[in-house]
């Protein structure tokens, strides 16, 4: 269902900010940033974590820009809209539309020392389930990859393939930053037995 752009481009940017700030966020490790040198990295979590992960996101690297890829569904629309007034920059598409376009910008964009965010079982799913895209390019820039494990004290959940989650104001909620050190994958067969193991390790986070 379409959203009125009134809403996804004042309302929804407002109301993120206005429940982000209410949260009782704490982050471990402390020494989570000692991997981020002077370079880009990709930064995700999954689908049904976003309404905090966008904005954490860019309060844990508020001096990098931070490029948010969003697919071309109408969904998309309306979440390119909003995050664009939270002052992300764009890349446009998905694994399923647009695949090459998309590695190429994200390659662009960690060369300039962007922090590139991702939901890395979206847009559609399975939900919980790396996307082979990210890994390989994050394993073929080495770039530090980030996956961050976001737990709500108190949440909606929706009835959708992502079990949507919305934190309910001034909830707590803990963040658990892993640090993924990705190997070079000498063949498509060991991305994919890789991003099943990651995946089974990180699915429930």
């Amino acid at each position: 269902m379409a959203i009125s752009p009134l809403i996804s481009r004042h309302i929804l940017p407002f109301s993120l900010k206005l429940l982000y700030a209410s949260l009782r966020i704490s982050v471990t490790p402390r020494s989570w940033n000692n991997h981020v040198a002077d370079n880009g990295a990709i930064f995700t979590f999954w689908h049904g974590k976003m309404v905090a992960g966008w904005l954490l996101a860019k309060a844990l690297f508020p001096e990098k820009k931070t490029v948010a890829v969003i697919s071309l569904s109408e969904d998309g629309r309306t979440l390119a809209d909003t995050l664009e007034q939270l002052d992300f920059s764009l890349i446009r598409g998905s694994s399923s539309k647009g695949g090459d376009e998309v590695k190429d910008a994200m390659l662009k964009a960690l060369e300039r020392e962007n922090i590139i965010i991702v939901t890395p079982d979206g847009p559609r799913g399975p939900a919980c389930q790396f996307k082979y895209g990210t890994l390989r390019v994050a394993s073929g820039k080495r770039c530090p990859l980030f996956f961050a494990e976001i737990r709500y004290e108190k949440a909606w959940q929706l009835k959708s393939w992502d079990k949507f989650e919305i934190p309910k104001p001034f909830s707590r909620a803990t963040v658990i930053i892993h640090c993924i050190d990705l190997p070079a994958f000498e063949s498509e067969e060991e991305l994919r037995n890789y991003s099943r193991n990651l995946s089974d390790r990180l699915g429930h986070a």
